[in-house]
């Protein structure tokens, strides 16, 4: 089971932390305790994601997630998945206990990975589009700024910064900053995000309506828009340290392709 969930993405989450720690040391040699302490916490990150999208996959009755059939679709395993995502969630909380537990950050690490966020995202995303009659009315930019917030921006944004910087004995709460300027890269990078529905019919008039109303161009202009405000706000943080962190994550996202 872990095999099949954990290991298959990109796992840019997890390779976040080890990078973000590395460019907080300001070029100083990792010693080999360190570089594991910040792997092990970017596993924990993939984790988190593996455990949210063989959720996310029962919750949105998908059928493949990365180039293979949904964990629940297997037929030996079906709504077993359910219980199999309460183990990956588990496993989180053992890999902190055996290699945190004596560290003076363990507390802030579990916190951090008990955060509510992504599952209140996921709540209102699937409120918002649930199958059936559509209110449209409940389609707003406001609701899509939080689902993105709560859903995406805090664990693949912030998360493995988070990570980072206790890990280097930073207090969080002297880096709300970093949390925001996070939390609207992570904004923008939903705004890159492919259309919603799989039928081949329905995504050729969205294409084409998409072409007529020239929203290629509307979003060059958001990207780029949004890009300058992200740099002047990195660029106004008083650590060169963070600031490289924060210009590493923007460099990934802008004109990203898939």
């Amino acid at each position: 089971m872990l095999e099949y969930n954990v290991p298959g993405g990109k796992l840019n989450r997890g390779l976040s932390v080890i990078d973000s720690y590395r460019l907080l040391k300001e070029g100083k040699e990792l010693i080999q305790d360190e570089i594991f302490l910040a792997s092990a916490l970017g596993w924990c990150i993939e984790w988190v994601q593996s455990y949210f999208l063989v959720l996310d996959d029962i919750m949105d009755n998908s059928h493949t997630r990365r180039g293979q059939p949904c964990w629940f679709r297997i037929p030996k395993v079906g709504l077993i998945a359910v219980n199999d995502c309460v183990l990956l969630r588990n496993h989180i909380d053992r890999i902190l206990k055996n290699h945190f537990r004596g560290k003076p950050y363990y507390v802030d690490l579990l916190d951090l990975f008990n955060e509510f966020q992504t599952a209140s995202g996921q709540t209102i995303d699937l409120i918002t589009t649930f199958e059936g009659e559509k209110d449209l009315s409940k389609y707003s930019l406001s609701k899509h700024r939080r689902i993105v917030q709560y859903k995406t921006a805090y664990y693949s944004f912030y998360l493995p910064v988070a990570c980072a910087l206790v890990m280097a004995g930073e207090n969080l709460d002297n880096h709300i900053d970093v949390k925001n300027i996070l939390v609207d890269m992570g904004i923008s990078f939903q705004g890159q995000e492919n259309y919603g529905k799989p039928d081949p019919a329905n995504i050729a008039k969205v294409k084409a309506l998409y072409s007529e109303l020239n929203l290629k161009g509307v979003f060059e202009e958001y990207e780029s828009t949004s890009y300058e405000k992200l740099v002047t706000s990195i660029d106004g943080h008083p650590s060169k340290a963070v600031q490289a962190v924060l210009k590493s994550f923007l460099i990934k996202i802008y004109k990203r392709q898939k």
